[in-house]
């Protein structure tokens, strides 16, 4: 395929690196000129504008999306007049699902299609196959089915519903992680603090060969005690949130359905602001690990 993508942060720079890899043909457009000229020499066409970006594509277009939520609609806003009939824009960041579900209306209304596209897996998920949970009209994701199959690890991609249940699904899924990692970290803390000189990498290394909280998650928490030490004392004890977790507890309440360990660790990393410890430590060593967010002490 042939489209446009908007947005080449940690996650769009490396999924335009994995569609040209799939022989795709990609024109890129970022606030970045760097990040532009980075992937032109990877085999990336770059676009001063999103203006461009539109002009040089051909018909119908597809366009992917990869910004913060809260830049969507400025990027729709200066990419709408430019598009036709026929045109299909992927959101495939973290939007609130509300908002992909009233931006899909506005678009059906020009008739041009929409998706949103939940992709889980992180930075390195997006460079050697995601996770990637779409909503929108069904005959939409079945022509754009290719792309969604070379971006995603095996079996890693899927339908799940009408125009915003691929952004909803991936919410519940970070709210999920909430819990978690939430989780692990108290666990490992109450075993720091045992008396009994733990090897906390270790028993991590451990629990990841075939015992019941075998997971991805637990490889990555050895992999901080590795990287860091078991002390972190580099990695900060208060603990960011992007939001995620915040919208599953409130869609919850909507919901009437009680969520009190993602709630419960939803109001851990907030009070992690006052309150830092050494179980955000390994929260936030986590969140690097997995994320690539920045979490050392200043």
């Amino acid at each position: 395929m042939k489209l446009g993508y908007v947005g080449l942060g940690k996650m769009g720079f490396n999924m335009v690196e994995r569609m040209l890899e799939k022989g795709h043909q990609v024109l890129a457009f970022d606030t970045s000129r760097e990040a532009i000229d980075a992937l032109a020499k990877k085999g990336a066409q770059g676009a001063d504008s999103l203006r461009a970006l539109v002009r040089a594509l051909p018909v119908p277009r597809l366009i992917w999306i990869m910004v913060p939520q809260g830049a969507v609609d400025t990027v729709l806003g200066e990419l709408i007049p430019s598009l036709e009939k026929g045109d299909a824009v992927i959101d495939g960041g973290n939007s609130p699902y509300k908002e992909s579900m009233r931006r899909a209306r506005e678009l059906q209304a020009r008739e041009i299609d929409f998706l949103d596209a939940g992709v889980s897996g992180g930075p390195a998920g997006a460079r050697t196959g995601a996770c990637i949970m779409v909503g929108g009209e069904q005959d939409v994701y079945k022509k754009f089915e290719p792309l969604f199959h070379d971006l995603s690890a095996d079996k890693g991609y899927g339908y799940v519903g009408r125009s915003g249940a691929g952004h909803f699904v991936k919410m519940v899924h970070n709210g999920i992680e909430y819990g978690m990692m939430q989780a692990l970290a108290e666990g490992f803390s109450v075993m720091k603090a045992s008396g009994f000189g733990l090897d906390l990498a270790a028993v991590a290394g451990l629990y990841n060969h075939r015992s019941v909280i075998e997971s991805r998650l637990v490889g990555w928490l050895k992999e901080a005690f590795d990287r860091f030490g078991e002390e972190l004392s580099a990695i900060s004890g208060s603990v960011a949130q992007s939001g995620e977790g915040l919208w599953t507890v409130d869609a919850a309440k909507e919901l009437g359905v009680p969520v009190p360990v993602i709630s419960g660790a939803l109001d851990f990393r907030m009070q992690s602001k006052e309150l830092p410890s050494y179980t955000g430590k390994i929260v936030s060593a986590l969140r690097n690990r997995f994320g690539g967010h920045t979490v050392t002490n200043s």
